[in-house]
């Protein structure tokens, strides 16, 4: 599905992010990539989101290289890749049902879609009695749902998650693990970056290491190791 080779990002200061890094993120994976700040993780991501392009080696989905995919097309490339940060990034003046239909409006998708799949998303991430409540009425577990919503609602093959639980507490954090290996069952691949051992553990799937932009470790059911 996903095939970095041999990538390799240099910047003006020279500064090497990644290192030859060779992956390949295969559907319905849920795969955990660790390491210290400065690892190269968010690099690794923006890779992945066609945001940076690399010195070296190229990135390929379905075997097109993301890199070379024209402008006008770029967009229905990312509309394949949901994105869920730390910082939830939601709309501030709108409901959770708002927030997960804005993603849908920008899609293109109908009046009658959404009325149908948002209820329905809202309801997976157990938000459906909040649906009609601002940011500032949920908690940071429940933004962080309304974020999971709103990044699945137009059914991506793959979900980003960049350190999801990196501002919550532990219990809810486990809460929003177990919300993406459900997504996961349901044959979506998941790429969770995270500094959480506890998240990484629970998870209990691919692990992948990374120190000064290499990959220096990548197993199939692994541990925090960086």
């Amino acid at each position: 599905m996903l095939f970095l080779d041999k990538v390799s990002k240099k910047y003006a200061d020279n500064t090497d992010a990644l290192n030859g890094v060779t992956l390949l993120i295969k559907p319905k994976e849920f795969v955990s990539i660790v390491g210290h700040s400065g690892a190269g993780k968010t690099t690794l991501l923006k890779m992945i989101l066609a945001e940076e392009k690399p010195t070296d080696g190229a990135v390929t989905f379905e075997n097109i290289n993301i890199h070379k995919i024209r402008k006008s097309d770029m967009n229905e490339y990312r509309r394949r890749i949901g994105t869920v940060f730390q910082d939830f990034r939601l709309l501030a003046d709108k409901t959770a049902y708002e927030n997960v239909a804005f993603a849908m409006e920008a899609a293109g998708r109908t009046e009658e879609e959404i009325h149908a799949d948002v209820p329905h998303v809202l309801e997976l991430v157990d938000l459906g009695t909040k649906m009609h409540n601002f940011p500032h009425q949920l908690s940071g577990g429940e933004k962080q749902r309304v974020a999971i919503a709103r990044a699945i609602v137009n059914q991506p093959d793959i979900i980003i998650a960049d350190e999801p639980t990196g501002n919550l507490d532990p219990k809810t954090a486990y809460e929003i693990v177990q919300i993406l290996k459900k997504i996961n069952d349901l044959g979506t691949t998941v790429i969770l970056t995270t500094h959480n051992t506890g998240v990484v553990d629970h998870v209990g799937k691919r692990v992948i290491s990374m120190k000064d932009g290499m990959v220096v470790m990548d197993s199939d059911k692994g541990e925090f190791v960086v």
